[in-house]
């Protein structure tokens, strides 16, 4: 076996994948009474089949199972039950949520630590618990069916078999490192004994869901059944009955020793693994390969991962006791970090943005029309067509329709590969797409979005043209990234009825959905647009109307500073460095070229013109020049830098005619801030003094939102939350403080907003009071 194969870490932290649900661990309290015989607990229902005790796990009032207090409290008095009741031999653990086994933890009690301690001795009652599990007499079956994650998962290893069907909904990992924290309860040295050392490296450092198959694979799961018993009809209700089938009688089996459970090394890469942990060259290696691949994506912005490699070394070179004392130590730290809080804020925000804050719609949404095949149109129907609904896709010709069509049959059919969906399923949800030159087909449409040229008039001729054909309560929805919606709505007779969506591209990745409403949009329209959205898989915020609106505003105040600092002789390298090196994921200068610098120009000649000197910064003509030489950006194979595919994964090169224009035309001298924090923060303290004022102004309804729509949008550091949550850790009084120091050199663009200098006199007014 070649060394560089032992060495072989996946990719460990992705900064742009930083979201899915929380799995943790909550500490435990002692409830006294007995709960086996009557079945009388809040959380959980209990029988006795035969010998076997089944436990189903059932949070009241809640759609998922999640440990909190009183469930861990239970099954803690249940496990002592099992001891002494002679009547029992085995137990099986299941729950009685569709697809979910354990989606994690109630994060709250996280969020009430206000010491290292607290947080440390969390996670010591979460270990302590399941080590009270793992060292019963007599075994416990954890049956999986649906999600089990974080501490559902580290219960489920902490059982001495786990059974799991093979339903798409059933997923299991460790997605702690995702809200800035660690497997607390066990899971980091749960994870090496019952697989290896790289399976525990990557599942706690990506926070990744793997397949029941998958886990069956790897070790984590050792018996995997069909969702669907034998002459069963296929529905969730039979899927749980045969899982509970089954696994009373593995149950039975283990206690009577007819089943014995033998985890040896399954395959030679397993066994030479294992054996190469004893030596120090080839584990060193695996663990400095490690570091170097998590310091190179993250920029060591996010402890976590530093501290997971930590604690899984700790328990693979010192043994399991050492590896739990680092484990709770760590994950005690990692609670306090002001990362971990802003992770654990947009996790809260993020599943506010999952709901309709403007109720129920009157009647739902069934038939969706797109206008336009383009790139962005054909992702707007596939995420539409993906998600249930029927798509009339139009064109203006039978060349861009199928382009656009054969963008989404390649979407679909990477979901194959991917194996997220089959064959059979790709086929009929491309059954509900209809591409179509006409404009007849849209007369039965609910909803049609729209995603023209961005030019107003382009946009009042499609107006005109919809609302001939579509029936009386169809809602159009415009795509567009700045032009103001009550603009839009001049030239239509039901005002009522249109609204923005702000889709970002490409839309079958992006999650965010910015919806605009000018102000004789109706509730109804509103919350229509909004439950379309849910249901497309976005995360969205509703926003009111305004140039720019919020995520295009505010994203441009850091570009025309961007555009200053190269005049000033900031290079373009350098300039996406400075970016970077503060958390977004794509630097200034790229962003430009992605975005396209013709759509940049013409945003931002608009934004100057609505907010006058406040949006002053670099030269916008140095833009035109740009598009006038044909330097769109990426698009057009040449930007701010160069893009001809000869470059490897290093650095694209830069466009030396784009230097000569800077220099030739458009140098400036700075006029001092120049520091690299001066420089950053230049950039950054607009961007967020941007997203204050639309707060003042209304364009945002709370700060929840903005945050979202910054980091799920714009890629704003998600380490910190948001630009809203960044201001508190940072403190108003210091961002105060460098902007009235940049103003007084470069003028009112450096303004702060009045809530900040407001909070800035008094350290108790924050945008989060917690």
């Amino acid at each position: 076996m070649a060394v560089n194969q032992l060495l072989r870490v996946p990719m460990f932290m992705s900064r742009t994948d930083l979201f899915c649900r929380f799995g943790g661990l909550m500490g435990t309290k002692k409830f006294a009474s007995s709960i086996v015989n009557d079945g009388s607990a809040k959380d959980l229902r209990t029988k006795i089949v035969d010998d076997v005790l089944v436990v189903t796990l059932d949070l009241q009032n809640a759609k998922v199972n999640s440990l909190n207090v009183s469930m861990t409290s239970e099954i803690k008095s249940i496990l002592q039950e099992l001891e002494t009741n002679s009547a029992i031999t085995s137990a099986v653990v299941i729950s009685g949520k569709p697809g979910c086994f354990i989606a994690g933890a109630d994060i709250s009690m996280l969020e009430k630590c206000r010491t290292l301690e607290e947080a440390s001795n969390i996670s010591k009652e979460g270990q302590d618990f399941f080590h009270q599990m793992e060292n019963s007499r007599k075994p416990i079956v954890a049956a999986i069916n649906g999600v089990c994650l974080g501490g559902g998962f580290e219960l489920a290893m902490a059982c001495h078999y786990r059974i799991a069907t093979t339903s798409r909904t059933t997923k299991l990992g460790t997605p702690e490192v995702l809200l800035g924290l660690l497997p607390g309860a066990g899971g980091t040295v749960r994870l090496s004994e019952l697989s290896n050392v790289t399976t525990a490296l990557d599942l706690c450092l990506t926070g990744k869901r793997v397949s029941p198959n998958r886990a069956k694979k790897i070790g984590l799961v050792d018996l995997l059944v069909n969702t669907l018993g034998p002459g069963l009809a296929p529905n969730e209700e039979n899927t749980m009955q045969y899982l509970e089938k089954i696994a009373i009688q593995v149950a039975k089996d283990i206690a009577s020793e007819k089943l014995k459970v033998n985890r040896g090394s399954k395959s030679l890469m397993d066994k030479v693994l294992k054996a190469s942990m004893g030596v120090d060259f080839i584990r060193n290696n695996i663990f400095k390969t490690a570091q170097k691949q998590v310091l190179r994506l993250s920029n060591g912005l996010y402890p976590a991962p530093l501290k997971i490699i930590d604690v899984i070394r700790t328990g693979i070179e010192k043994g399991t006791s050492a590896g739990y004392e680092a484990e709770s130590k760590a994950f005690g730290e990692l609670v306090m970090t002001p990362e971990s809080k802003g992770l654990i804020s947009l996790f809260r925000g993020q599943t506010e943005c999952r709901k309709n804050r403007f109720g129920h719609p009157k009647s739902e949404v069934k038939t969706v029309g797109v206008l336009g095949a383009g790139l962005m149109g054909a992702g707007i129907a596939q995420v539409s067509v993906n998600n249930g609904y029927q798509v009339f896709i139009k064109d203006t010709s039978i060349k861009g329709l199928a382009r656009g069509v054969e963008q989404i049959q390649k979407g679909l059919d990477a979901q194959v590969k991917r194996k997220r969906i089959s064959v059979v399923e790709c086929n009929q949800i491309i059954s509900k797409l209809k591409p179509t030159l006409d404009y007849k087909k849209f007369q039965n449409a609910d909803i049609v979005i729209e995603a023209v040229f961005e030019d107003l008039k382009v946009k009042h001729a499609v107006i005109s043209e919809l609302e001939s054909i579509v029936p009386p309560h169809c809602i159009i929805a415009t795509n567009t990234s700045a032009i103001p919606i009550k603009n839009i709505a001049e030239v239509s007779s039901r005002p009522e009825n249109l609204i923005g969506m702000h889709y970002f591209s490409p839309v079958d990745k992006m999650q965010l959905l910015e919806i605009i409403t000018h102000p004789k949009t109706s509730k109804e329209t509103t919350a229509k647009a909004v439950a379309v959205g849910l249901k497309q898989g976005k995360v969205v915020i509703t926003v009111n109307d305004g140039p720019g609106f919020y995520t295009t505003r505010i994203l441009s105040t850091i570009l025309y500073e961007g555009i200053r600092l190269m005049q000033e002789g900031v290079e373009p390298t350098e300039l996406d460095n400075l970016t970077k090196r503060f958390g977004f994921p794509v630097g200034a200068a790229t962003l430009f070229d992605e975005v396209g610098i013709d759509v940049g120009a013409h945003i931002a000649f608009d934004l100057a013109k609505a907010f006058g000197q406040r949006f002053s910064g670099g030269n916008l003509n140095l833009l035109q020049d740009l598009v006038l030489a044909g330097f769109l950006g990426r698009k057009s194979g040449k930007g701010i830098f160069v893009y001809d595919g000869t470059q490897g994964k290093g650095s694209r090169p830069v466009n030396i005619d784009f230097l000569t224009v800077v220099k030739e035309k458009y140098s400036l001298v700075s006029k001092g801030a120049n520091t690299t924090e001066d420089l950053t923060i230049r950039m950054v303290s607009r961007f967020v003094n941007e997203a204050v004022l639309c707060l003042e102004e209304g364009i945002l309804d709370n700060p929840l939102e903005g945050d979202i729509g910054a980091v799920f949008g714009l890629g704003f550091p998600p380490f910190s939350g948001g630009p809203f949550r960044w201001v508190d850790h940072y403190t108003a009084s210091k961002l105060v403080e460098k902007m009235k120091s940049y103003a007084d050199l470069y003028g009112i663009a450096f303004k702060p907003a009045q809530t900040l200098v407001d909070m800035a006199k008094d350290s108790s007014k924050k945008f989060y009071p917690n």
